[in-house]
């Protein structure tokens, strides 16, 4: 549609009238499982600095055990002051930094791995990958990886969102699908090097993650260096998720309440300490500050609950994938393109959607065994 259209949400949903309620929900829960576990993560990441430098002042059998509920509380506190930023159109210099330290832990991560295989001179693990005692071990262990690689690629969700932030010329959408193709393949690339020399490094001993995992004692300070990075770019992720929730809700919330000052107006907040002349002054809504303090406190108990990287991220990858990253763009590309039923792409594409299907519930079913075995095992 060459309708422009800033809003995922309203875009589907224009599309797929009849299925509004499902989609609008499935994304929420999508903007919502990010923020859950990317605080799990930043909370691991902190948790394994700590533990680094410990190990290196103790030596790498010292007990070193730190907790990890301070940890989500400290980036759940961060994430309230951030979620105060008014809009999604506020957040480029955050998306920057965000980019740059993704780039800097994964080349840490596969530099890593690929010295460690230099320097033993051998490739560990096997084709065949961990072995386990029964088939059916195998089995939920195979289809918990496909959660894992179904979560992989997230940023589906805001795709519309980044593009309505482009400027023209050229159009928007060129630009976009350009980026889209460059974006996917450096994110391929570094994925299969973290993983594939992550495994080659370590065979079946491999950690869920390089960095907090500790396959990697030394050198510390780059592990530090690494994990930090990992924290700040989860810091940015998490906003550019959920502004487009929060955009979202709050806008529905004004449309039905057009004359509640709690949700419209705005208060500028003057500080003396805040008063820099580089920094914009802070303005306050309420509805805005209770609304995303909710939400993440939310996210933050979800993430006390349920500590499990490998687990919760298979389970919340599987869980949106086929819904909102293969069926409804499959039903909005044929609607765009007028494709008649039973026609040969009409066929292909419906083919392509139930494997899609099939492989996405073998992967919930397997990642909510694990997430279930890892929390009540």
């Amino acid at each position: 549609s060459s309708e422009r259209n800033p809003c995922s949400l309203e875009l589907k949903k224009g599309h797929c009238k009849k299925s509004a309620t499902v989609c609008t929900a499935l994304l929420r829960i999508s903007y919502c499982k990010v923020g859950i576990v990317y605080t799990i993560t930043s909370a691991i990441s902190m948790r394994a600095i700590h533990k680094s430098n410990c190990y290196h002042k103790e030596g790498h059998q010292a007990a070193c055990d730190y907790g990890y509920t301070s940890y989500v509380l400290f980036f759940g506190s961060v994430q309230t002051v951030m979620s105060q930023i008014p809009s999604f159109h506020d957040m480029e210099w955050l998306s920057i930094v965000a980019a740059t330290m993704s780039f800097s832990y994964s080349i840490i991560g596969s530099a890593l791995g690929l010295t460690k295989v230099i320097g033993d001179g051998r490739i560990k693990g096997s084709i065949g990958g961990v072995p386990t005692s029964t088939a059916t071990q195998k089995l939920w262990l195979v289809s918990q990886a496909l959660g894992d690689i179904a979560f992989a690629y997230p940023f589906s969700g805001i795709l519309i969102q980044i593009q309505d932030t482009l400027k023209s010329p050229p159009p928007e959408n060129v630009t976009m699908k350009n980026a889209s193709v460059m974006a996917i393949s450096i994110t391929t690339f570094f994925y299969l090097c973290c993983g594939g020399f992550g495994y080659a490094a370590f065979g079946n001993s491999a950690p869920g993650n390089l960095l907090t995992g500790f396959g990697f004692y030394e050198p510390y300070w780059l592990i530090d260096f690494a994990n930090a990075c990992i924290i700040l770019h989860l810091v940015g992720g998490y906003q550019i998720f959920s502004q487009s929730l929060f955009a979202d809700l709050e806008k529905r919330i004004a449309e039905k309440f057009p004359n509640s000052g709690f949700v419209n107006n705005d208060y500028i907040l003057k500080l003396p300490w805040l008063e820099v002349p580089l920094l914009p002054a802070v303005r306050l809504n309420l509805l805005r500050l209770c609304f995303r303090t909710t939400y993440v406190a939310f996210t933050t108990g979800v993430a006390i609950a349920f500590p499990y990287f490998n687990q919760v991220m298979g389970f919340s990858g599987s869980l949106t994938f086929w819904p909102l990253i293969v069926y409804f763009p499959v039903e909005m590309y044929m609607a765009q393109m007028n494709i008649g039923a039973w026609t040969r792409k009409w066929v292909g594409l419906r083919i392509y959607t139930i494997v899609c299907l099939l492989v996405a519930l073998f992967a919930l079913a397997g990642s909510l065994e694990g997430l279930i075995e890892a929390r009540f095992g």
